[in-house]
């Protein structure tokens, strides 16, 4: 099991490394992934340190990149992704990226601008095309409006037009009209109507046509859809209105001749341009393809050079200088059983820059409690992450994580029971993990969707401990299945039988002829009445059989913490007492679960005593005299019950009293060592690595805190509290595997009969084939939404409390931080850019 079961061994580490080769011996450990760089400049603005300069040089270049992929996102160029992962470039390779991209980024802007000047232009000509197509038949309407004011008397009916103006003033005045032509967005026309009422009191004429094809934005690149307008006005000063108007709603106003044949003219102007400017914009357009296309083929390539140099500098501004200023100090933590291969990273980075003088690895001591780092793959790296978001494990601490690999799934199983519900959950999962390499990419980009394939194989398991509890059950969708022959065969007096009725029988397991069922439950239970009262006995009592045997097994580890750690306080006042605690009272309750079941069979039905009576008496001493079979168990049952629960009592001054006894007279003798780690508070940690070898550099320890009796009581009388009450509730907290057994498959045993059975109880043959199509589709989403995941996530989040807090509370206190490697391959999956 290895650094799975424990943290790696790890120690902190001293580098020396020479200005001209410390860039190439960083690139090497950032592509090994094992060392984690401590800050040597904390108090230094980011602003003032060494490299910062070289650190807004990548940013500038990130930018540009960036820049290059939104270009190349969207005019949809596929990227280029041959998953070649190329080292760090060398920092004299800076300024030639710095060119390549500064060249692209200067030739891109120059294409989009003369691009954007060439729409916007070509924009124009388009509006101005249907402008003059459209304003023809507007002169022909004016014309025949003012021919007919010529020959009608003035009056009240006078006003025509759009807005109400008055046309009919005679043909005197009408070759005075003056007119303006443009084109608005769709949307402003209603609003631009009212302000021209409004400010020219209804003393102008509008007239308006859309544009049938939307145009094209030439700055963002939307289509948008306007209309051609013109308006006709009488006098300078309607005309000023007109246009300032105009421009205040942004509608764009284009020269209009007033003879057909000049409009004529210019429209064959207007379309000869129009087809030049196609053949430019083309031209562009192709030159700008190639750019990208060329751009798409490295720009993947492109952003893992930075993003590594990027790093590689952020990294040495952690650094310290010596006083030659020839030399740069690094601290590190690193996994002792690696450091060969750091000291190979080393080398190979001397090579690279042609240093003379060797990198330099010192192990140091430190009371500094080292990270906690377990080697994971991406099978355990799920299960480790549930552990690490209760707390991260202390350094060299038992971790949870390899037990909770087999034993979350199973408790989930026991309260989602159902082969078909586990089946349904196990293949998604297992076709989350055979199609993992195509989807990683699509689901990274969903933090839903993401989650839910990073936890596939937890799935998957879960998937396949219900397939198997649901045997168990026998419960397949509500239903059971008949692998076997039942084992019950009805008594000759227990029913009538002329008219047999299964669905309301209640069944004596007296007539269980063929002996116990092979595998799981009695199909014939499904048929029975009773049912629920069978299932709920062995249910509750299996919940506490699990709880309770996962409570011994965590305190258990706890066991194996304190031998690691040398405390043998902890063991002969800590761990004894709680597991003597523990068995004494709900060991002893597990006993007499296992005697009930063996002592009493079927024949002896009403005749067991009740096991929850029998603890409440067991605590209270109360038994009844002469011992009646109701209540009584065993011979001498009295004596010994009594005996348990005054152990168990006993047990509480042990945990309480003794230990802080025996630190106050060891601290008073002088013989409380700083690092036995029998002192709760201020006890001093390990030194990382141990101590003795010759290339080390000794570190000033810190001093260790006063031992302080006072906040030792405490503490111990806390945790004492906490454990003794702990066990009952925790035991009672494990119920809640019954609860939400019972409760699954009491709501998909309703959803089939509510549903289901609603279809298939027509007579009708054709409307029960549409019934049963019908109600099918209905059930089969219900239970997926409802039955596999909300109530796989319910069952989840309970497996997850009882881990949490019923579990690991007996071994684990979580006070670590994690082991975070300055990795290359890390940095490049955070931005999605890993092979």
């Amino acid at each position: 099991m290895g650094s799975l079961f424990r943290s790696e061994d790890m120690t902190l580490c001293q580098l020396f490394l020479q200005s001209e080769a410390a860039y190439a011996c960083v690139s090497e450990l950032g592509e090994l992934g094992l060392v984690q760089f401590r800050d040597l400049n904390p108090d230094v603005n980011a602003f003032q340190r060494k490299f910062v300069n070289e650190v807004r040089r990548c940013d500038e270049m990130e930018r540009k990149l960036r820049f290059l992929e939104k270009e190349i996102k969207k005019d949809g160029i596929p990227m280029l992704d041959t998953g070649d992962n190329p080292d760090a470039p060398q920092p004299r390779e800076m300024i030639d990226l710095e060119a390549t991209f500064e060249k692209l980024e200067s030739e891109m802007n120059d294409v989009n601008a003369n691009s954007e000047a060439l729409k916007k232009n070509f924009l124009e000509l388009t509006e101005l095309k249907h402008i003059l197509r459209k304003t023809q038949t507007f002169f022909d309407e004016a014309e025949h409006h003012h021919i007919q004011a010529i020959h009608e008397p003035l009056g009240t009916d006078d006003a025509l037009g759009l807005l109400g103006e008055e046309i009919g003033r005679g043909a005197t005045q009408a070759h005075k009209l003056g007119f303006v032509a443009g084109v608005i967005l769709r949307e402003r026309i209603p609003a631009f109507e009212r302000m021209l009422w409004r400010v020219c009191r209804g003393n102008v004429f509008l007239k308006q046509a859309e544009i049938d094809t939307p145009l094209e934005d030439p700055v963002t690149g939307d289509k948008v859809d306007k209309t051609v307008f013109i308006i006709f006005f009488q006098g300078e000063q309607l005309k000023s209105r007109v246009k300032k108007i105009c421009e205040g709603f942004r509608a764009t106003l284009y020269p209009c001749p007033e003879t057909q044949a000049e409009r004529r003219e210019m429209a064959i102007g207007v379309m000869t341009r129009i087809e030049d400017l196609n053949t430019v914009l083309g031209q562009t357009q192709d030159h700008r393809h190639r750019l990208l296309v060329a751009a798409a083929k490295n720009i993947k390539v492109w952003f893992i050079k930075v993003r590594k140099i990027k790093a590689i500098y952020h990294m040495l501004n952690m650094f310290n200088l010596d006083v030659t200023q020839k030399c740069l100090i690094a601290e590190c933590w690193c996994p002792v059983g690696d450091l060969d291969r750091i000291q190979q990273a080393l080398q190979r980075g001397n090579e690279r820059s042609g240093s003379s003088v060797p990198s330099i690895l010192n192990r140091m001591s430190s009371r500094q409690e080292p990270p906690t780092f377990h080697r994971l793959n991406k099978f355990t790296v799920v299960f480790q992450n549930i552990v690490d978001a209760y707390g991260v494990a202390s350094y060299r601490e038992v971790n949870p994580a390899p037990w909770t690999i087999i034993s979350f799934p199973f408790l989930f199983a026991i309260m989602f029971g159902d082969t078909g519900h586990g089946l349904i959950m196990f293949l998604f999962a297992l076709f989350l993990v055979l199609k993992e390499k195509q989807l990683a990419a699509k689901m990274a980009g969903s933090e839903i969707m993401g989650m839910i394939f990073g936890g596939r194989y937890i799935i998957l398991m879960m998937g396949a401990f219900s397939m198997y509890t649901g045997l168990i059950y026998n419960d397949t969708f509500s239903k059971s299945i008949k692998i076997f022959d039942s084992a019950w065969r009805p008594g000759l007096n227990e029913y009538n039988s002329s008219a047999m009725d299964l669905s309301n029988y209640r069944i004596n397991p007296a007539y269980a002829t063929n002996g116990p069922y092979p595998l799981g439950l009695d199909p014939i239970w499904a048929m029975s009445i009773n049912k629920i009262t069978i299932t709920n006995s062995l249910k509750m009592k299996i919940s506490v059989i699990f709880g309770v045997a996962h409570m011994l097994f965590g305190l258990s580890l706890s066991l194996l913490n304190h031998m690691h750690n040398k405390k043998p306080l902890n063991i002969y006042f800590e761990f004894i007492p709680q597991l003597i605690f523990l068995c004494a009272i709900f060991g002893y309750l597990i006993l007499l679960i296992f005697v009930k079941w063996l002592k009493f069979d079927h024949t002896q039905t009403g005749q067991a005593p009740n096991l929850l009576i029998g603890l409440i008496g067991m605590f209270l001493f109360q038994y009844e005299s002469p011992c009646k079979p109701r209540t009584c168990w065993y011979t001498g049952q009295q004596g010994f019950q009594t005996f348990l629960v005054l152990v168990a009592v006993l047990c509480i001054p042990c945990m309480l009293v003794i230990k802080p006894y025996l630190l106050r007279k060891q601290n008073i003798q002088g013989k409380l060592s700083v690092n036995s780690g029998d002192v709760l508070t201020g006890e001093a940690d390990g030194v990382a690595g141990g101590v003795g070898d010759g290339d080390r550099i000794p570190l000033t320890p810190g001093s260790s805190e006063p031992f302080d009796f006072g906040e030792i009581v405490i503490n111990q009388t806390i945790h004492t509290i906490e454990y003794c009450l702990g066990c009952i509730s925790h035991t009672a907290s494990y119920l809640r595997l019954w609860a939400l057994s019972l409760a699954h498959a009491q709501l998909s045993e309703v959803l089939w009969g509510m549903v289901m059975n609603v279809a298939l109880s027509i007579n009708v043959s054709w409307l029960a084939v549409i019934m049963i199509v019908v109600c099918f589709g209905f059930w089969a989403c219900c239970s997926i939404v409802i039955l596999v995941i909300m109530e796989g996530m319910s069952a989840f989040l309970h497996a997850l409390r009882l881990h949490w807090v019923e579990f690991q509370s007996k071994f684990y206190k979580g006070e670590g931080y994690q082991f975070v490697p300055f990795s290359f391959d890390t940095m490049l999956a955070e931005y999605g850019l890993e092979d």
